[in-house]
């Protein structure tokens, strides 16, 4: 069993995924840290970011059961992360890695930007997680500003809105919803009100 969940940054498909994995006992990938893993390894090694080739044999080394979200998601490995993102060949290395993933028992939570049109465009179940700029952007302002961090909200939101446009503009692979997935708009909707939601679409595909 596979379920693909897509959409925007910080639009809740993380959390959603980490829900549904824990609920079902499936393995959960977050497909993001493996960029953000392949930036962190070349940072670590001091080795240029702008490199395709180099840094595709770097995402071949990426064991993808030890990505630590906590150290993952530290702001300029974010950065270098969307550099090394856009290379074909850093992107076909992840995606194969990704796949055999995919494929693991009982059954597997994969959530990024084109799991339901490229990583695994046959999976029984496809969700497209979104929300509107603004309320993505306050809820990354919330999440910061929550750990004692100071932040500035127009700051976040202008860097959703210039990531939402690299990823729907990226010749390879950009993001978009797969034709037959079910969109979430979790705009005005809580966590748990999207995880019932989800839940009732993943039981109905697990019936067949």
């Amino acid at each position: 069993m596979i379920i693909a969940i897509d959409g925007p940054a910080a639009a809740g498909k993380g959390t959603l995924s980490r829900r549904v994995a824990q609920e079902y006992g499936f393995h959960h990938l977050d497909t993001g840290l493996t960029y953000r893993a392949t930036a962190k390894a070349l940072i670590d090694a001091g080795l240029p970011l702008d490199d395709e080739a180099l840094a595709e044999g770097v995402a071949r080394e990426i064991e993808l059961a030890d990505l630590d979200r906590e150290i993952l998601s530290a702001h300029a490995i974010g950065e270098a992360a969307s550099k090394i993102a856009v290379m074909p060949l850093v992107r076909r290395a992840l995606v194969e890695a990704q796949r055999a993933f995919s494929v693991r028992a009982p059954g597997t939570v994969l959530d990024g930007r084109d799991i339901g049109t490229v990583v695994c465009p046959d999976a029984p179940v496809k969700l497209y997680v979104t929300a509107s700029a603004e309320v993505r952007a306050r809820r990354r302002f919330d999440e910061i500003t929550g750990n004692g961090i100071p932040a500035d909200f127009l700051e976040i939101l202008a860097d959703i809105v210039k990531r939402d446009e690299r990823d729907m503009g990226r010749a390879d692979s950009p993001l978009r919803p797969a034709p037959d997935a079910h969109l979430l708009d979790t705009s005005e909707m809580s966590i748990e009100a999207a995880f019932w939601a989800a839940k009732t679409i993943i039981d109905a595909a697990l019936k067949h």
